[in-house]
């Protein structure tokens, strides 16, 4: 017998899609077929770790919920009625239908994608194409997570930095699930925890890293920002802040008009060029902050033309000494004891300061100093979609960094570091582009970030020029766009009607979307002439979810086995803190379904578009696919897709196309990699040698160093605008909350849907968030991870669980403001006493992904999603008001407040819905494969 048989014949290395971590796998084939999947060891993400859903990726590419071909609607919208069609014929009919809007009003057409991390690519075809309606997953993930650190410091959690791992002796969690970046962190964790490290959570649910973590706060929600200023309070007033770090690369010595009489009151001072000003404590005069050997003093004053300006130290100083930030004003709204709020604070001043230590390292800064060391402190943060998904989540991440900053733990040894190609300065941006031209590219592109009022996205008359409003005075700094609020206001004409509604990867019907119920009524609804109000809806997606049953014509995506992917610079690369680098899929397996990657498909159909990025001067295409567009696409002279194997092979991050580029990536394990130089290694956004190495690995074209801004100018100009200065003005009833919310400095007000509920009647926090074991909806069909998550219980703190007599397999009635939702309960004493919750993405719509109709994610598994809202209740105004974040649009998914009471066992969740039928059939009662040697 044959003890140790070959359980493989190849191994062809690519990159995972289970979650966006995007590590490196081997992927085992024997006779042509996947045999299993492990980690890579020389892959710089995970190293060869690799988690259950990576693991299951082999169940991704078996699972009976695959889509077929593509597909025709021949029933009403939502019945799940199709026929099978041919590419040629889906093609015909997509292009039949989009050509007549690009040439007439391309803003008709509303294209917005999920996570597919090719967006690089997707806004690439929206702007050829010429709508202005193009985002992507942002806007309900975590845009306030990426926007609230670009704005502040260039750069922000996860996918924009990571944690010193091998120096930080102090860490802190906030609102951390276990989804996102689930392998780098566990690596971190266990490196953090076997050098003797500290790990502090901050969550109302100790669940996953919280669970390890050596102290856990259940923190309200939406308090989190408060509980963060009360910390700045506390290190402000004992005078535990890093004043030369301060002084050296943040605007806090910048000057600032302080004249309230003055236009330009809380504006900074500038220079002709355009530069900050500080007052240079060699001289006593107003200097740009760049100069060489300038010493910029925080305490400074200057009187000019009769204006008195202050630096915006003593502003923040102003601010957050005021005894309405005390730990002990806070402590009740917070559920944090005073005590421990002081305790917290002490112990970040105690590591950061009596452990600080320095790295024999020289380097040089912007200014032309040479340091001969690097600085340390050994404390960093981490945070995620728990403290973003608020309407007040932007001013909470800007004050986490304004927590991180003050300390001096940002871009030092062990503290928090940015992932190449961050840092990048706000100016490094685009601003948002949304002038829509018949058969014309738009004039820029769709995202970007605004510095005021001119950025907005409006039309000449002022009304919004995109179906979301994203970048107008609803939400003017809404970098991802509001995928949440568009079939809404579409459904709505509001501001106007859409012809085709094009959606990738996005389960909107369903678990992506606030009001589902709602949503699939919008999606069905017809008008006076029996038509549909949103006429035409094409979907691509892989597997038969729930959103397949409202669309008319379905393309069908390969899985991320059969296609080829970019992880590319340009987009979200995986790089990590000491080197840049990016990462290819490619076809592992080829597809045994008449199925094409999207990506590939959109190339198709700009050819017969007659799109300009995807033709030659002739007419000709320019691309044969994905895969060739990925190779010889150039964004800028010199730039394209893929840093790696430019050139003759041996250029990095610049250089000439290399036809044999893909092939190298290949042979490379499927991905590139180059190291910063030790010299670079932190003080980025301030460090020459860093700044050199970025513009000659293309991040940028010069050196871009730039101050962090504590103090968000483009945050001020609205709050002028709103204050009646300037020619760009917000309408009346968004005055009162534009200056409320658009705080330059760091700020805390409660989440907007308390305003609308009494306490009494919905007394409870709701939440969800996404187990380890699963990603977006796509994993939990996985014949394997649904042994681990096959329903989902709501998660009940032992208070009330003891108030509502509650025992093991109860059910209980959970109601908003909204609607209401029957589901089994569970016990879980690790939780905010006034807090429930339940994992997301586990319940699913019969009919859909191939389960049975009894299946239990059907019956037992269920959304907190039909309790909330994407508006907010009504305010007898007469207006639509978005539940989201009014800086960013950020959805507020977890302002959620209901009640809860006891109820009968019901036969399944409700609220339940007819089921769909389903294109794929229902899959057998066993998968299963056997690969021998």
């Amino acid at each position: 017998m044959e003890t140790s048989p070959l359980v493989s014949d190849e191994i062809r290395q690519t990159t995972c899609y289970m979650c966006a971590c995007r590590c490196g796998i081997n992927v085992h084939m024997k006779d042509g077929k996947v045999a299993y999947i492990e980690g890579n060891r020389d892959h710089p993400v995970n190293k060869g770790v690799l988690c259950a859903k990576g693991s299951s990726g082999i169940m991704q590419v078996n699972a009976p919920s695959r889509l077929r071909a593509p597909l025709k609607r021949k029933g009403p919208r939502g019945s799940g009625e199709f026929e099978e069609i041919s590419w040629d014929e889906a093609l015909e009919i997509a292009t039949g239908w989009l050509a007549p809007i690009r040439k007439s009003a391309p803003e008709k057409l509303a294209f917005f994608t999920g996570r597919d991390q090719s967006q690089s690519f997707t806004s690439f075809w929206a702007q050829n194409f010429g709508t202005p309606n193009y985002a992507a997953h942002g806007g309900f993930c975590s845009v306030n997570m990426a926007a609230g650190g670009i704005y502040t410091m260039g750069g922000a959690f996860w996918e924009f930095g990571q944690p010193d791992w091998d120096r930080t002796k102090l860490f802190l969690l906030f609102g951390v699930a276990e989804d996102h970046d689930s392998n780098p962190i566990k690596m971190g964790l266990g490196k953090l925890k076997a050098h003797g490290g500290k790990v502090i959570g901050i969550n109302p649910v100790r669940s996953g890293y919280n669970a390890i973590a050596d102290e856990w706060v259940g923190i309200t929600p939406g308090t989190d920002g408060l509980f963060i200023l009360a910390l700045v309070h506390t290190l402000v007033q004992s005078g535990k802040i890093d004043l030369t770090y301060l002084s050296r690369f943040t605007n806090a010595p910048c000057l600032v008009n302080n004249d309230p009489a003055s236009p330009e009151f809380g504006l900074l001072l500038r220079d002709d060029s355009g530069k900050t000003l500080v007052i240079d404590r060699n001289s006593g005069q107003p200097t740009a902050f760049d100069q060489k050997g300038v010493k910029p003093d925080l305490a400074a004053q200057y009187e000019k033309d009769g204006l008195t300006h202050r630096t915006v130290f003593q502003l923040l100083a102003e601010k957050y000494l005021d005894d309405a930030y005390s730990p002990e004003a806070v402590a009740e709204k917070c559920g944090v004891s005073a005590e421990r709020i002081r305790a917290i604070a002490a112990e970040l001043a105690r590591v950061a300061f009596e452990e600080a230590f320095e790295l024999d390292q020289p380097w040089t800064d912007f200014r032309g100093d040479r340091h001969e060391k690097m600085p340390g402190r050994p404390v960093s943060f981490h945070a995620m979609r728990g403290i973003s998904a608020h309407s007040n989540g932007f001013q909470t991440c800007r004050s986490l960094h304004l927590l991180q900053i003050l300390l001096g733990t940002v871009e030092v040894p062990g503290g928090f570091r940015f992932k190449p190609p961050y840092p990048k300065p706000v100016t490094a941006h685009p601003t948002p582009h949304c002038h829509a031209e018949p058969d014309c590219p738009l004039d820029g592109p769709h995202l970007g970030f605004v510095r005021g009022p001119d950025d907005l996205a409006l039309k000449e008359d002022g009304t919004p020029a995109r179906i979301d409003k994203a970048f107008t005075w609803e939400n003017p700094m809404s970098a991802h766009g509001l995928m949440h609020m568009v079939i809404s206001n579409a459904h709505a004409g509001d501001p106007y009607r859409i012809d085709t509604l094009f959606l990738y990867m996005a389960n909107m019907s369903w678990n992506s979307s606030m009001n589902t119920k709602g949503v699939m009524e919008m999606l069905t609804d017809k008008d006076e002439d029996g038509n549909y109000v949103i006429p035409r809806i094409i979907y691509s997606d892989a597997y038969s979810s729930e959103m397949v049953a409202y669309a008319d014509l379905i393309l069908p995506d390969t899985t991320y086995l059969e296609r080829h992917d970019c992880i590319s610079l340009l987009d979200r690369p995986i790089c990590e803190a000491d080197a840049a680098a990016d990462a290819i899929r490619w076809p592992v397996i080829e597809p045994d379904r008449d199925v094409r990657g999207f990506q590939s498909v959109l190339v198709d159909l700009g050819v017969r578009l007659n799109l300009p990025g995807f033709i030659e001067e002739d007419g000709s295409a320019k691309y044969r696919d994905y895969a060739d567009y990925m190779v010889n696409h150039q964004r800028r002279p010199g730039i394209g897709p893929l840093a790696g194997f430019r050139g003759d092979g041996t250029e990095k991050g610049r250089g000439e196309v290399n036809p044999e580029q893909l092939d190298r990536y290949i042979e490379n394990g499927g991905f590139f990699v180059e190291h910063v130089p030790d010299e670079a290694a932190f003080y980025k956004p301030w460090n020459s040698a860093y700044q050199d190495w970025a513009v000659e690995l293309g991040f940028y074209d010069k050196p871009q160093p730039y101050l962090f801004e504590l103090y968000s100018e483009p945050m001020r100009r609205f709050q002028l605008a709103a204050e009646g200065h300037g020619d760009r003005q917000p309408p009346d009833h968004l005055r009162d909350r534009i200056k409320e919310t658009f705080e330059p400095l760091p700020v805390w007000y409660p989440p907007l849907e308390d305003a609308h509920v009494s306490e009494a009647d919905y007394p409870v926090h709701a939440l969800t968030q996404r187990p380890m074991a699963m990603y977006h909806s796509w994993g939990s069909q996985n014949a394997w991870l649904r042994q681990i998550h096959g329903h989902n219980p709501l998660y009940v703190p032992t208070k009330i669980w003891e108030e509502h007599g509650f025992q093991d397999g109860d059910w209980a009635r959970v109601t908003s403001l909204h609607g209401e939702i029957v589901v089994p309960v569970a016990l879980m004493a690790a939780l905010n006493e006034n807090t429930v919750w339940t994992w997301n993405a586990i319940g699913k719509r019969k009919g859909a992904w191939a389960l049975d109709g009894d299946a239990p994610e059907s019956t037992k598994g269920f959304l907190l999603n039909h309790l909330i809202n994407e508006l907010l209740p009504p305010k007898g105004d007469g207006l639509r008001w978005s539940n989201s974040d009014p800086v960013t649009g950020q959805a507020a998914w977890f302002d959620l407040r209901v009640r809860i009471e006891k109820t009968g066992p019901p036969d399944e969740c409700s609220p339940a819905f007819p089921e769909l039928r389903s294109p794929v059939g229902k899959g057998p009662k066993t998968v299963r494969q056997k690969v021998r040697p």
